[in-house]
């Protein structure tokens, strides 16, 4: 049987990134997919993941070149092919899932347009035949209400749902090969449970060959027969992947594994921080619509919640649950409808501004790329009027050192870091104005997991020394599961379980919180075979 992809020696360099000591950004890798087989490559930022999924269809940023190898598409080499033949391949005979759906989407263009899009570059079928594949297209990946969704924009349905629209844009001419790039990492579990479900029914009824690149192992368990694992730019390790997950032999294969976070694991918050007894933040009957009395959404409807000194409160649930509304509204951003929220017994108006602030999801887009890591830094203590010039420079350097970076990175742009500095920069100045509340808002859902695992121990260590109150919003049930002393589960608005983290877990009271937890993704979900001694 023909390969539907075979890579061979493939290497990728970038113009003027390295050094010639340092490796190229993919060096030397191979491997194959045959017909309706599954792949996954995993590995940390910077390891060569991203990169070697655009290269497989040609699309590599300002700068990169396949300087050595190929990429055989069912016998067809893709490294050396013309544009127009790429041209005529990508899309019809390989097509890619991107990782964020709002950024690929055209903002401007409604869903109905941008699926015509993709059926007119190959092909010529009448309108009208168009109009109607479009509408079986969102109907396989299950957008309710297809046809009259076409005339929607992407701002206008939620994440899981745009995520599903890129799907069906990849599969509008039955490709052969479908490369995913981290398709389910801002989701939650019940719809990543159900993205990863239809890429796998995919994959099963047509025969389309699938590659799926996750920080997530549970992910790659859960969806891939095969996995590959990469370390700076090369493969370190392949195989099967339950045997890989069971008996890993590489040891950045073992590292990886031992990073990541379990469900099965008992929370380490009690033994890095003792929560007061009298309530710091006190949220009673909180209410928040939004729209007008004609048209309305209530985002939450009677939300109680407590949160202590020195105490870590996991907020979970699905996406539209209400949880970084509920964030918006305790750091002042959004009024409430109704309902009050209490700051040391007397209402949040009254407290100054820097007793509570947010760490946010994408460190990237929540730093000024314009200001050095300097000025970020101190941008709170600017807005607050906290000391002089040389007081600020000062608490700067000090608050950079406190997030393990050199103070003498100061002066550089954000662009200059990994996504794991960038999020101690983030950190770094939510600490800046020394608040008492710290809201961590999906603070490492972008990140894999060993960087991951550095920045959950930054928090924990900073909680134990600062007695900082920290509200953790985050979809993975494994990461809160181990950060939080106490769980708060939100469904529609509404608080419906809150309990010791450890309980929580292991003996949910809530239906919700059940079916939450039985879509988490795990390690053991993996098939195991006989490991090839090839």
């Amino acid at each position: 049987m023909t390969p539907a992809l075979r890579v061979t020696d493939l290497t990728v360099e970038f113009d003027g990134t390295r050094t010639a000591a340092e490796p190229p950004a993919v060096d030397g890798a191979g491997f194959g997919l045959a017909p309706g087989d599954t792949l996954g490559i995993v590995g940390e930022s910077g390891s060569g993941k991203s990169t070697t999924a655009l290269a497989l269809l040609r699309m590599l940023p300002p700068g990169g070149r396949i300087t050595t190898g190929s990429v055989e598409l069912a016998g067809q080499d893709l490294a050396g092919l013309p544009e127009d033949g790429l041209r005529a391949l990508r899309g019809r005979r390989i097509a890619m899932i991107f990782q964020d759906p709002m950024s690929s989407l055209n903002p401007v263009l409604t869903i109905g347009r941008q699926l015509d899009e993709a059926l007119r570059a190959h092909g010529s079928l009448p309108r009208a035949q168009r109009t109607a594949r479009a509408v079986e297209l969102l109907d396989l990946v299950g957008v309710p209400d297809a046809a009259d969704r076409l005339r929607d924009h992407p701002h206008q349905f939620s994440g899981g749902q745009r995520q599903r629209i890129m799907i069906a844009l990849a599969l509008a001419h039955d490709a052969e090969v479908l490369v995913a790039d981290e398709p389910t990492t801002a989701l939650d579990p019940t719809v990543q449970q159900q993205i990863l479900g239809l890429l796998t029914r995919i994959n099963r009824e047509s025969g389309t060959a699938l590659v799926v690149i996750s920080h997530d192992l549970g992910v790659i368990a859960r969806t891939c027969r095969r996995l590959l694992v990469m370390r700076a730019g090369r493969i370190v390790e392949q195989g099967d992947t339950a045997d890989i997950l069971t008996d890993p032999r590489h040891p950045y294969t073992q590292q990886l594994l031992s990073a990541v976070p379990r469900l099965d694991e008992p929370s380490t918050a009690a033994a890095n921080s003792t929560p007061g007894t009298q309530p710091l933040l006190t949220v009673d009957g909180l209410r928040k619509t939004y729209g007008s009395r004609r048209r309305s959404v209530t985002a939450l409807d009677g939300v109680d919640l407590v949160l202590h000194p020195g105490e870590t409160l996991g907020l979970v649930g699905e996406s539209g649950s209400g949880k970084s509304t509920l964030a918006k509204a305790l750091v002042q951003v959004h009024a409430p409808s109704a309902g009050e929220i209490r700051y040391s017994g007397e209402p949040l108006g009254r407290m100054p501004r820097r007793e509570i602030q947010m760490v946010f999801q994408d460190p990237y887009s929540s730093l000024n790329p314009r200001m050095t890591v300097g000025q970020i830094v101190a941008e709170p203590l600017v807005a607050h009027r906290l000391g002089d010039r040389a007081a600020r420079a000062a608490r700067v350097a000090d608050l950079l050192t406190q997030v393990g970076l050199d103070p003498a990175v100061a002066d550089r742009h954000p662009r200059a870091f990994s996504g794991g500095q960038r999020q101690r920069i983030g950190i770094a100045r939510a600490l800046a104005p020394e608040p008492r509340v710290l809201i961590c808002d999906e603070p490492v859902s972008a990140l894999d997991v060993s960087i991951q695992a550095q920045v959950i121990d930054l928090l924990a260590r900073l909680q134990r020394e600062l007695g900082l109150a920290v509200l953790f919003i985050a979809h993975d049930l494994a990461v809160v599961r181990r950060v939080s002393h106490r769980i708060a589960v939100m469904h529609r608005g509404r608080i419906v379980e809150t309990g010791p983290a450890d309980r929580v877990v292991t003996n949910p009271e809530h239906p919700y919180t059940a079916e939450l937890l039985a879509a988490v993704p795990r390690l053991d979900e993996a098939r195991p075979t006989t490991r090839s001694t090839a």
